[in-house]
């Protein structure tokens, strides 16, 4: 069986990110990136099935601009088998990146696509659910465990009242949350390996994909700065400042 791994180039999420002068999207200029975390914990998921006799090969792919090779080749360091970029340099939303991923999926065929939940950057949480309605195959989101057995893959998700598991035939597409494992690190010599490794690029225009944008940005702002906090001397100030000076009473 396949496993197919979608993921990102983001900022990392270490870096303080601002907007640009005009206020039309993020300042990335000189910015540090890195693979989107929950896409890292994807990666992870299928090493370690495929560790366990699950999986004969992982395909990693990732839409976006050439420097997203680097994501790629981290990715096999980590233990994928080979990568497939789909090239461009246009921003693209949720619904376009299903549709390039819908095409990857029918030229592999791969038993399991795992993913990240969301982006950092774009936090959206869409592109997974509209992947799999795509394929017209079960979805098994916000993963916190995960196991196949025959014909199927088992997942544990988060739910707001607690833990919900779901049994789905495959072919199925799971996304990964923060809880499902801890990535490891890619030592030298897989470092080394990863460089020598098959990376196939293809161009957006070769797919013949609709990608156009559905939602506009109107304009990229910092959040308003925080008051600091104070310190009341007893219960009676605390309710006058919350009464007068806040309005919540």
């Amino acid at each position: 069986m396949k496993i197919l791994v979608a993921i990102k180039r983001v900022v990392d999420y270490n870096v303080k990110v601002r907007p640009k002068a005009d206020g039309s999207g993020v300042d990335i200029a000189n910015a540090k990136m890195s693979m989107n975390p929950f896409c890292e914990i994807a990666v992870e998921e299928a090493v370690r099935l495929k560790e366990k006799g699950v999986a004969e090969e992982i395909i990693v792919v990732s839409i976006g601009p050439q420097k997203s090779q680097e994501q790629i080749r981290a990715a096999m360091a980590i233990g994928a088998d080979r990568g497939v970029l789909i090239e461009t340099e246009e921003e693209l939303q949720p619904l376009a990146l299903a549709k390039c991923l819908k095409s990857v999926v029918d030229k592999e065929q791969p038993g399991i696509v795992l993913m990240g939940k969301q982006s950092i950057d774009g936090d959206n949480n869409q592109t997974g659910q509209m992947l799999a309605a795509m394929c017209g195959c079960g979805q098994g989101t916000f993963a916190s465990e995960v196991a196949v057995e025959e014909g199927a893959v088992i997942v544990t998700r988060e739910i707001d009242g607690g833990l919900q598991t779901v049994k789905l035939n495959l072919p199925a597409v799971v996304t990964t949350d923060l809880r499902l494992n801890e990535p490891r690190y890619a030592k030298l010599p897989n470092i080394m390996k990863a460089k020598k490794k098959p990376l196939e690029t293809i161009a957006l225009a070769e797919l013949g994909i609709d990608t156009e944008s559905r939602v506009q940005i109107l304009s990229v702002e910092p959040p308003p700065e925080r008051k600091p906090g104070i310190k009341v001397a007893n219960v009676d100030e605390l309710f006058e400042k919350l009464k007068n000076e806040a309005g919540v009473l």
